[in-house]
C-alpha cells in the first residue's frame, strides 16, 4: 500500500485537494528537470538542470570518463528520493496546509478514504488558533557572571 499526503488549499475547498504520493519517483529519477517542471517546481527544475550541466562539464574538463558521467546521477537520485517532499514544500509555500496522510493502493482509493474521514471529522476544517505567550509573565533577564554552559538563577 502507498501513503498519500493530503494537502488542502488555503480556501478550504475539498474539491481542490491534492494527493502527493510519498515514495520514490521513477520519473523524477529518469528525467529530473522535466519531472520538476511538470509539477510546476520551476526553480527546482532550473537548479537541477544547472547542477546536472555543471557536473557534466566538470567531468568533461577533468576527463573522468564513466565516474564523471555518474556524477549527474546524484541529482537524479536526489530528485527521485525527495521529489514528493519538494512538492509538499512548494505547496506549503503557496499557503496550502497538510490535512494528514491516507494509506491506499491507488489514488482513487485514497480520495475515497479521505472523503470518508473528512466527513467523519468536520471539526478539522477550522484552523486551530496559535497560542502566543504573554510577555508580562516572562522571566526577567538574569544579570551577573556566569561560569560554565548553564546558568543557575539566583547563584552568581
Amino acid at each position: 500500500m502507498a501513503i498519500y499526503v493530503v494537502m488542502e488549499p488555503p480556501s478550504g475547498e475539498k474539491a481542490d485537494t491534492t494527493f502527493v504520493r510519498d515514495g520514490f519517483s521513477w520519473l523524477g529519477f529518469l528525467v529530473p528537470p522535466l519531472w520538476l517542471a511538470w509539477h510546476r517546481l520551476w526553480i527546482e527544475a532550473a537548479l537541477a538542470f544547472v547542477a546536472m550541466a555543471a557536473l557534466s562539464m566538470l567531468a568533461e574538463k577533468l576527463s573522468l570518463g564513466l565516474p564523471g558521467s555518474l556524477l549527474s546521477l546524484l541529482v537524479s537520485l536526489y530528485v527521485g528520493l525527495e521529489g514528493a517532499a519538494l512538492r509538499i514544500a512548494a505547496l506549503r509555500r503557496r499557503g496550502w496546509h497538510e490535512w494528514g496522510v491516507v494509506e491506499a493502493d491507488r489514488l482513487d482509493d485514497a480520495d475515497t478514504r479521505y472523503a470518508l474521514e473528512a466527513d467523519a471529522r468536520p471539526d478539522q476544517l477550522a484552523p486551530t488558533p496559535r497560542i502566543v505567550p504573554d510577555a508580562a509573565y516572562a522571566r526577567p533577564a538574569q544579570t551577573g557572571m556566569t561560569l560554565g554552559l548553564t546558568h543557575i538563577p539566583g547563584k552568581p
